[in-house]
């Protein structure tokens, strides 16, 4: 990572846990660039447990656990990307291809995840275009935010469906269907409203870049 993107706000990465997290990754001379793309690895592990309990013929007891390592490979997909940042800028590792590692495997993050979350419902009605839309409206979220700051303007990582909140809304919507197994209406709901919170995020980002450039 390096210091020409700015960073999302996070209060998280002054915590004690965090803190700690990153001085062992130094410890270990752990590259903050394998840590972005380690994000893909949790990425991917996440919808294969997703699609492990979507299925309709395994046991309560495999579900909770299948819906909750999703969950938590979720969470663990967010923590490499706040560990990153914080080994390479904090600690002075950046480097020139810094920002690639930082921005790229993100998308490629989110869109595994939201078009995973979409095939796990294909047998709900769209389910599959569901994932789909969320994944453009993530994508084109973190491009104007890009756009906006290319163009001279501040980053922009508002809400209200930013990448910390998409991941929540998915991290809940598993957790529901660990208890409460809707079949996966839990995640096609989560998914209506990543896409109606991304929607209303672009259109946010939008308006807060042009009021910058034009005042």
């Amino acid at each position: 990572m390096s210091r020409n993107l700015p960073r999302r706000p996070l209060k998280s990465r002054k915590t004690g846990w965090a803190i700690f997290l990153a001085n062992w990754f130094i410890r270990k001379s752990i590259n903050p660039n394998h840590i972005s793309l380690a994000g893909i690895f949790f990425a991917v592990v996440a919808i294969v447990f997703l699609f492990l309990g979507s299925q309709t013929q395994v046991q309560a007891w495999d579900r909770l656990c299948f819906y909750f390592l999703s969950a938590l490979n979720i969470q663990l997909r967010l923590l490499c990307n706040m560990l990153d940042g914080m080994v390479a800028i904090e600690r002075q590792r950046q480097s020139k291809v810094g920002d690639l590692y930082n921005e790229i495997p993100d998308r490629i993050e989110d869109v595994i995840i939201l078009v995973g979350a979409g095939y796990s419902v294909a047998h709900i009605f769209f389910g599959s275009i569901l994932g789909w839309s969320a994944a453009v409206g993530a994508v084109l979220t973190a491009y104007i935010r890009v756009l906006g700051v290319t163009l001279g303007a501040s980053a922009h990582f508002c809400g209200p469906m930013a990448k910390p909140h998409r991941m929540a809304v998915l991290t809940v919507a598993c957790l529901l269907e660990s208890i409460l197994f809707m079949k996966g209406y839990w995640l096609a709901l989560a998914l209506i409203i990543i896409i109606l919170g991304t929607l209303i995020t672009c259109i946010r980002r939008v308006s807060l870049i042009r009021e910058e450039l034009i005042s």
